[in-house]
């Protein structure tokens, strides 16, 4: 039995079960996509994918509603696969295994969920599907890879919308209307790494840092959760100190945009130090644990035997060291436009250092082109200065507030009638693909909203189930609200 059969608004949800049943990493979507596409077409409904594989699916006007506005639904079809360590679970066969907590909210047992942004995705098709909901004409547009570089709104065909008026369903607040978002960049360091064999009087050891909450690297940067490899260069760096520890590897994090929950290293002791390593680890646990009370009280450090042939040479080893703790992370700057919203901020994503060398991923956002530029200055100066190749890639804009948008009007009103209150307006940290979308199609009035997502990329994604159905309700009268055609 589905567990998510019951829930209410029961066409959203069993969209959703769709979505877990089909294994969707970034760049891996088109099974998916492609059973949606025949899903629409078995409807009647026109289909279209443009060069890139983003999909196009279009549904016409209820009765007494041709005369509106087309709408465009949009969300994207990629999830971030994070998984708790010991989870059997490998994302490009397996189905997501939702479950419905007593709290009320749905989670995944031990992976990320899907819901970012899988419950928009699922809204979405709910509209397509249904027979009672009026709504204008809707044009359901289904982007690829968001979550690895939003390549597909980057190449998204600028011959493939008609609707002057699109809702980004990928926000994870509920009471709140997003009118804006920072724009953001990889940046990306490599090295060459010398080594030499493994003398005789040493060790190898792996020392594993896990435990951490991790998260998504836009929205929960300014929480000061721990980044799994800083945490353990720190380490690191102690035992080298103290210990004459000499680097083996290092890997640390797996995407880009999500916090780092674990990092492993191996290294090389002298034999007589193998008792003191492991008590100077028990010293840095506690202090973790001490720094991190109340944000991550679950970081755990753990050392085990391991193998080596080789190791890192004493200027190598430093240097890896050197680049981890030196390299910048977290919040650069608030803004002071936006009052409690992070400006800048970058998110040391992915790490590895071995024989092979040193390869870093870092993405940085901002609110600023200028802000941009000086983080990733920042972040070129400290890898030319630890010896790397420095690079970017994957850059994409912002997207500007329009207090006077009219689609934001709508929002603010419809909200008002039928929640009694007035939802807030917010520019988000995070990336979002409108800014792409507003600059293939000048002239789009952009509106994001969504339902409470917590956790999201981290396996601690959970979405709230009651807020899912004020979120339906919420899309559905903006669509019956959907003002006259301008001709």
């Amino acid at each position: 039995m589905r567990v998510l059969n019951e829930l209410e608004p029961r066409p959203l949800w069993a969209h959703f079960q769709t979505l877990c049943d089909f294994p969707r990493p970034s760049k891996h979507e088109t099974a998916l996509r492609d059973h949606l596409r025949a899903w629409a077409e078995a409807r009647g409904l026109a289909t279209r994918l443009d060069a890139v594989g983003n999909l196009l699916i279009c549904k016409p006007a209820t009765p007494g509603m041709a005369d509106r506005e087309t709408v465009v639904l949009q969300g994207h079809l990629d999830m971030v696969t994070q998984k708790n360590a010991g989870t059997e679970h490998d994302f490009l066969r397996d189905p997501i295994r939702p479950l419905i907590g007593d709290d009320g909210w749905v989670r995944a047992e031990g992976t990320t969920l899907g819901a970012d942004n899988g419950i928009g995705v699922a809204a979405a098709l709910a509209v397509l599907e249904s027979d009672d909901l009026p709504h204008p004409a809707i044009e359901a547009l289904f982007t690829l890879d968001e979550e690895a570089g939003m390549t597909g709104a980057q190449g998204l065909g600028t011959d493939l919308l008609t609707g002057r008026l699109l809702l980004n369903l990928d926000t994870e607040d509920w009471g709140e209307f997003y009118v804006g978002c920072a724009g953001g960049i990889d940046v990306l360091l490599e090295r060459s790494l010398d080594s030499e064999a493994l003398p005789a009087d040493r060790e190898a050891l792996r020392i594993e840092l896990t435990g951490l909450r991790g998260g998504h690297s836009g929205v929960d940067i300014h929480l000061e959760r721990g980044n799994a490899t800083r945490l353990l260069g720190r380490v690191l760096a102690a035992l080298a100190a103290e210990h004459d520890a000499r680097l083996v590897s290092l890997e640390g994090g797996t995407l880009r945009n999500a916090l780092p929950r674990e990092a492993f290293a191996v290294i090389a002791v002298p034999a007589a130090q193998r008792a003191a390593v492991a008590a100077t680890l028990d010293q840095w646990q506690a202090l973790l644990r001490d720094e991190l009370a109340g944000v991550d009280d679950g970081v755990t450090l753990v050392l085990r035997e391991a193998q080596a042939a080789r190791m890192l040479d004493t200027t190598a080893s430093a240097a890896v060291m050197d680049l981890v703790n030196a390299l910048p992370h977290g919040v650069a700057r608030w803004s002071q436009r936006v009052p409690g919203v992070v400006e800048t901020s970058n998110n040391i994503g992915v790490v590895r250092a071995g024989e092979d060398g040193f390869s870093a991923v870092l993405l940085v956002r901002s609110l600023l082109d200028s802000g941009l530029a000086a983080r990733v200055g920042e972040i070129v100066a400290v890898g030319r200065l630890g010896g790397c190749r420095t690079a970017t890639e994957g850059r994409y804009p912002g997207w500007t507030p329009n207090p006077d948008s009219p689609l934001l009007a709508l929002g603010l009103d419809v909200y008002r009638r039928h929640f009694g209150g007035e939802a807030a307006v917010k520019v988000i940290h995070a990336g979002l693909e409108c800014g792409i979308l507003a600059g293939k199609y000048p002239g789009l009035d952009m509106l994001s909203f969504g339902p409470n997502v917590r956790g999201a990329h981290s396996p601690d994604e959970r979405v709230e189930i009651a807020s899912v159905a004020m979120f339906w309700q919420l899309l559905a009268a903006l669509l019956a609200a959907t003002p006259v055609r301008h001709m």
